[in-house]
């Protein structure tokens, strides 16, 4: 059992791939199903408060109905689910109607596969692997159905809030508790108030409320001192892509803002200490 816990051992990153694929292979259904899932609630609450007569509620989650073909509804046998291989073997399409498999499903497996081995050598299989495993799926799925749906739901940006001030607890954390906290309400705060500072000198909303909480998530991660740099580079990355797209489509497009927050806190978390200290010593600050 030792030798898992030691970071770059074979015993730890063959586990740590395995877990990845299947990790991976795990949040697809939650980016396809999770948005549809909150549509129907909203749908049947909607309607209770309007007093209206709700018919029976279709039974669906992430568990339920299982998988299954969105063109023909044939379900997906247990070997064409396999992880990374079945989309190969498959060649990209539906063994039965040969309807094709978005390219996105494989690259989520892959890249959490990839993640997960990379922790796996830096952390082997500890508390900091656990973690911040948990964080990049939570932010994977988060980004991509923001990407789709323009939509941060709380059932993601939450439990990122939440693992991150548990995180604070632990010795192997880089900040503490206090921080932690400090950097969550920053974090959303500072988004919050840009929000309000937009709307009322625009009449128009510039981004979501998810935005607010994905930030606080980020922040309390990261701790306030990191704060510029995330908000910086989640900025500089929205605004780029954002004027690409409106020369691609020669108008001004809504674009989410989450993926480039997620982005943005990820380089914060492992590059903004030394990114500061460069700025600051560039000023002959430090």
């Amino acid at each position: 059992m030792d030798a898992l816990l030691v970071a770059a051992s074979w015993q730890a990153l063959l586990i740590a791939g395995l877990l990845g694929a299947s990790v991976g292979s795990f949040l697809n259904v939650v980016i396809v199903r999770l948005p549809k899932q909150l549509q129907l609630q909203w749908k049947y609450e909607c309607a209770e408060l309007a007093g209206e007569p709700i018919r029976e509620k279709t039974q669906f989650n992430i568990a339920v109905p299982g998988s299954h073909c969105p063109k023909c509804q044939r379900t997906v046998a247990w070997y064409d689910n396999i992880p990374i291989l079945s989309y190969l073997i498959l060649r990209a399409q539906c063994r039965h109607c040969k309807a094709p498999i978005p390219i996105y499903y494989w690259l989520v497996e892959i890249a959490t596969t990839a993640i997960f081995i990379a922790l796996a050598w830096q952390f082997g299989l500890t508390l900091s692997f656990w973690v911040f495993g948990s964080a990049v799926s939570l932010l994977i799925a988060m980004t991509l159905i923001d990407y789709q749906h323009q939509l941060l739901p709380d059932n993601l940006t939450y439990p990122l809030l939440w693992l991150a001030l548990l995180w604070s607890l632990s010795p192997s954390s880089a900040i503490t508790p206090s921080q932690a906290i400090i950097g969550a309400v920053a974090g959303y705060l500072s988004l919050w108030s840009l929000y309000w500072l937009f709307k009322l000198l625009t009449g128009k909303e510039g981004m979501g409320y998810g935005d607010f909480k994905l930030l606080a998530g980020l922040s309390a991660f990261t701790g306030v001192t990191l704060l510029p740099v995330t908000v910086i580079f989640s900025a500089v990355a929205g605004i780029v892509i954002g004027l690409a797209v409106a020369i691609k489509h020669k108008q001004s497009i809504p674009i989410p803002f989450g993926p480039f927050l997620a982005i943005g806190g990820v380089i914060s978390y492992l590059w903004g200490e030394t990114l500061l200290q460069s700025y600051w010593q560039r000023l002959g600050v430090m």
